[in-house]
């Protein structure tokens, strides 16, 4: 039994494969050379023609502030494609899973996000992220929606490797501090994305929900234990969003309740301080291997 996973050199799609060896179904990893999400309809007939037993789209458009100037772009990637996926999964009647973010939020409030909240998104990206969700909600497969935050892997670009890169440079980093959200490893969002396929092809009817790591913090308090954890010296200054102005807005309430996964499902927000110790230890390790 193969399950189809749209990705496969992004931070969620690596550790997926990391887990391959503990399941009792397969993965089929796609790349952008055998799949582009830029032409959603022929990502639909992979599925219909592959015919797996799920489909999990762990493969986006990440770049938030160039989505500014290229929104179809990032519409099409974000919001057509995982459309296309669904709509063929519900042709063959087999459950698809797809993941969100907390940008479709407008970052009011300083109360965790539920999954039924109104959306409202700030940028292009959380637009096209929005869009996705809407059309594999309207698509009619038995899909799950797992909205996260905040990821951090020891692969690919992240807010953790650049901080230890820049706390190796510098002795003083101006970070945000007025945003604050809940940290997630691409780590932990990988098993609990194993755990709820396994629910899909057991029959669970899906729906959308939260995960995100605990507990919320700021990205200048994450960034201090980022410093801390590896023995950087780099000192964190607080500042406010508007004195650090980006392309696209950035919400600046990202904090996400967990609560409806952990009822459904009893998945447990994931401890971010653990993930990230054994990321940076991982890290090392790539360095003393180099």
């Amino acid at each position: 039994m193969s399950v189809l996973v749209f990705g496969c050199s992004g931070q969620v799609a690596r550790e997926l494969a990391r887990l391959a060896d503990e399941l009792t179904f397969s993965f089929v990893f796609l790349g952008r050379q055998d799949a582009d999400l830029s032409y959603p309809d022929k990502c639909g007939e992979i599925i219909l023609t592959r015919k797996p037993a799920a489909v999990i789209n762990a493969a986006a458009w990440t770049a938030v502030d160039a989505a500014e100037t290229a929104e179809a772009e990032a519409s099409v990637i974000n919001g057509e494609a995982p459309g296309a996926m669904a709509r063929a999964c519900a042709k063959l009647s087999i459950p698809f899973l797809h993941i969100s973010s907390d940008y479709v939020f407008d970052g009011s409030g300083d109360s965790p996000w539920r999954p039924h909240d109104p959306v409202r998104p700030l940028s292009a990206y959380g637009r096209s992220k929005l869009l996705g969700e809407q059309l594999v909600q309207e698509s009619g497969a038995r899909a799950i929606i797992i909205r996260t935050s905040w990821v951090f892997s020891a692969h690919g670009s992240n807010f953790v490797k650049t901080m230890l890169r820049l706390g190796t440079e510098r002795n003083l980093l101006n970070i945000v501090g007025d945003q604050v959200g809940g940290p997630t490893s691409a780590s932990s969002i990988a098993r609990s994305v194993v755990a709820l396929i396994k629910a899909l092809l057991e029959g669970e009817t899906g729906g959308t929900f939260h995960f995100s790591g605990a507990p919320d913090v700021s990205w200048a308090e994450f960034a201090r234990a980022i410093m801390s954890l590896a023995g950087l010296s780099c000192e964190i200054k607080p500042i406010l969003t508007k004195e650090y102005p980006t392309v696209a807005p950035r919400p600046l309430n990202s904090r996400m309740d967990g609560y409806s996964l952990l009822d459904a499902y009893g998945i447990l927000q994931p401890a971010w301080a653990m993930d990230l110790e054994s990321v940076i230890i991982e890290l090392k390790e790539q360095s003393d291997a180099t």
